[in-house]
């Protein structure tokens, strides 16, 4: 009897068309006979897991086993013992799921970025340039220029790669499809040609220039804006200022990934920024208004009376500006008491009544200038 489908993919019946494609990568790539080479029961559940998704995978085919289960007329399967022989003809719809496990199985990859067939041209590759940048252009924004080098349009050929602008044949390899298909065992997968690398043409006779690849390597300045609250990681899209394609395709993107430098005094966390400021025993004790700087300035802090050493103020509104949006973070300001390392006499001798009056030296005990906060402190 067979079993349940979402018992075989291990999901439930409620289950989304992204979950069960993930279990099925997850359970095809365990079971593939070429990572169990002469094991019967992985084949079988290789072929059981491949049923499961066939029906599971297709709208119609789901709504179907979910009303009749595995008596649907004509049955699911399609193929001798439940298992589905995939052909030329379906196979198609199984080339995004083992998108990352060909590699594993053949030692290449399906992910060619591009689409294949006689008409598909090689877009150009994603390059990725790492910046580093202040608190202070976290915080307004700026505009920073990069030099990098990236592969442009060929001047001579204008892209073509032909050296006589005649235009290009179609690969012998692939016959054009851009595409060639390997079997092994009952396992059939499409890869990239070798020959044309997914172009599906070759060029007949190659511009000296560029070597038929439509492309050459040149330095380029480009222009990033970089917005105001971005944050460590944050990874900014410069559409079609990757290397350019082959053979006049269109061109790859450009990603500035952005790492912050570190200010010292301040520390960032997400949007609130986090900073701490020295104050006296008495300014803490009667309370004061504090100009605290920050990345931009200063802002007006109010510090109550009575605060108390390690005590953390917040202030709204006056951290990092929120990538994309109009508020900002907080700023919290850490209370830190500064004790002075030396005082004038008169300093000490106010400090002594203080003292006195809160009870902290007897009341009939005379100030003695610093020999007396010698005998008392040692």
């Amino acid at each position: 009897m067979k079993r349940d489908y979402y018992e075989v993919l291990g999901v439930a019946k409620t289950a989304a068309t992204d979950e069960i494609k993930s279990a099925y990568r997850k359970l095809a790539l365990k079971y593939h006979p070429d990572k169990n080479p002469g094991n019967k029961e992985a084949e079988e559940k290789f072929k059981e897991i491949n049923e499961a998704y066939e029906v599971l995978s297709d709208a119609q085919k789901k709504q179907q086993y979910d009303t009749f289960g595995h008596d649907v007329a004509g049955g699911m399967g399609g193929g001798q013992g439940g298992y589905t022989q995939y052909s030329s003809g379906d196979f198609s719809n199984m080339g995004d799921i083992f998108g990352d496990i060909f590699g594993d199985v053949f030692g290449g990859s399906q992910r060619s970025g591009r689409k294949s067939g006689r008409s598909s041209q090689r877009r150009g590759e994603d390059l990725r340039y790492d910046i580093e940048i202040s608190y202070l252009d976290a915080m307004k924004g700026a505009e920073i220029s990069i030099d990098i080098p990236k592969k442009e349009t060929c001047s001579t050929c204008h892209g073509t790669g032909s050296k006589d602008g005649s235009a290009p044949r179609p690969c012998p390899q692939c016959k054009g499809k851009g595409q060639v298909r390997y079997s092994q065992g009952f396992f059939s997968v499409s890869q990239e040609c070798p020959q044309c690398k997914g172009a599906g043409v070759v060029i007949s006779n190659p511009c000296p220039e560029c070597r038929g690849e439509g492309t050459v390597k040149k330095r380029k300045t480009i222009k990033v804006r970089v917005p105001a609250g971005v944050d460590e990681g944050t990874s900014l899209k410069v559409t079609g200022s990757g290397n350019a394609g082959a053979n006049g395709a269109s061109s790859g993107d450009l990603y500035v990934v952005v790492h912050m430098k570190q200010t010292t005094g301040f520390k960032r966390s997400g949007d609130d920024l986090y900073t701490g400021i020295p104050i006296s025993f008495s300014q803490a004790a009667i309370g004061m208004e504090y100009d605290v700087p920050v990345i931009e300035g200063c802002v007006k802090v109010k510090v109550p009376a009575g605060t108390q050493p390690g005590t953390t103020l917040r202030v709204r509104e006056q951290g990092f500006p929120v990538l994309g949006r109009k508020n900002r973070g907080d700023l919290y300001v850490k209370i830190n008491i500064s004790v002075p390392k030396s005082m004038s006499d008169e300093q000490k001798r106010a400090l002594f009544e203080y003292a006195k009056a809160m009870g902290e030296v007897p009341k009939d005990a005379k100030y003695q200038s610093d020999n007396f906060f010698k005998k008392i402190f040692g």
